[in-house]
């Protein structure tokens, strides 16, 4: 009996590894339409249309609103204390730092540029995570990581004519803000069912969202084109929604450092869709950037990280099922 339970654990591993590899990439997929239809909502300085601020607030707010029918609908176990400081440093990253960072810098550079400085949140995401986790990825991995740093610090200086713009500031504080987010809420997955993680995290947000979106409404909404209501309702849905349920899912199943590394192919994707969706022409420096980063976290990914227990709350999952706290 212990001989077959040694054959299968190691089996059952690799079968929750894969899952969460496919349910990553579906989440990469969902999030690869970010930074075109962000784009689209707040429209270029030029012939702005929806208020970065109102974008970010704004998306955060509707998919709150979905989170609540959710939370109600699944009688979903309320937060305990052990999560609720997992629970404000996701929110701080997903949904105020990293949509309000590329809203900001999307005012300022096209999609596609954003694109591929967004090409270095895989390595960000696996890098914190490893300190997070306590893993000790190889040296090779960590060469990687600079590479594809480095790559993207020379495409941004490149494009701003030997520096580097403050929109390329704001993308890479919003690679920091998104890779921080992700941490913390893959550390959540592992005490209670992905999807309500997310929900949470917007619900809690709730309180400061929807005060700064009704704030911040634009002025003239029926001057806002229906294309950038439509990117918005895309990014409200879909990017901090939706997509979260499979992403949270595949970091839990298939481990942060490894799954992390599907985003490679995100920037990748969003630069084909940028085509249509914008309008923006594929350069071929552009291109070319791009997949040198996408090579860099590639190689990366294979590099061996060195696997600890991961530290998880201390809360058991039966917490999800009986016994709660209250019911949302």
């Amino acid at each position: 009996m212990s001989t077959n339970l040694s054959i299968s654990s190691p089996q059952r591993e690799r079968a929750a590894e894969r899952r969460g590899l496919w349910l990553g990439l579906l989440g990469v997929a969902v999030f690869a339409l970010t930074t075109p239809m962000t784009r689209l909502a707040v429209g270029p300085l030029e012939a702005p249309q929806l208020p970065p601020l109102f974008v970010t607030a704004g998306r955060a707010a509707g998919a709150a609103l979905l989170s609540l029918i959710f939370l109600m609908l699944t009688r979903a176990a309320w937060p305990t204390r052990a999560e609720r400081g997992a629970l404000l440093l996701s929110a701080a990253g997903t949904v105020l730092g990293f949509p309000l960072c590329l809203a900001m810098a999307l005012r300022e550079v096209p999609s596609m540029h954003a694109s591929v400085i967004t090409g270095l949140l895989p390595l960000c995401t696996a890098a914190v995570g490893a300190w997070h986790l306590r893993q000790r990825p190889s040296r090779g991995f960590w060469i990687c990581a600079l590479a594809g740093a480095a790559l993207v610090l020379g495409f941004a200086g490149l494009k701003g004519g030997g520096r580097v713009s403050a929109a390329d500031g704001w993308l890479l504080l919003a690679m920091l803000c998104g890779a921080a987010g992700y941490v913390a809420g893959a550390r959540l997955s592992a005490s209670r069912p992905p999807e309500q993680v997310i929900c949470w995290v917007l619900v809690i947000s709730l309180p400061l969202t929807l005060p700064v979106a009704l704030w911040s409404w634009p002025p003239e909404p029926r001057a806002v084109s229906a294309a950038a209501w439509a990117g918005f309702a895309y990014v409200t849905v879909f990017s901090m929604w939706l997509g979260f349920f499979a992403w949270y899912r595949g970091l839990a199943l298939g481990g942060l450092v490894r799954v992390s590394q599907v985003q490679m192919l995100q920037p990748f994707l969003a630069l084909l869709a940028a085509v249509p969706l914008l309008g923006e022409p594929l350069q071929a420096d552009t291109l070319v950037f791009a997949l040198a980063v996408m090579a860099c976290v590639g190689i990366g990914r294979t590099m061996p990280v060195g696997r600890t227990p991961p530290r998880v709350l201390a809360v058991p999952s039966s917490l999800n099922r009986s016994e709660p706290e209250g019911r949302a």
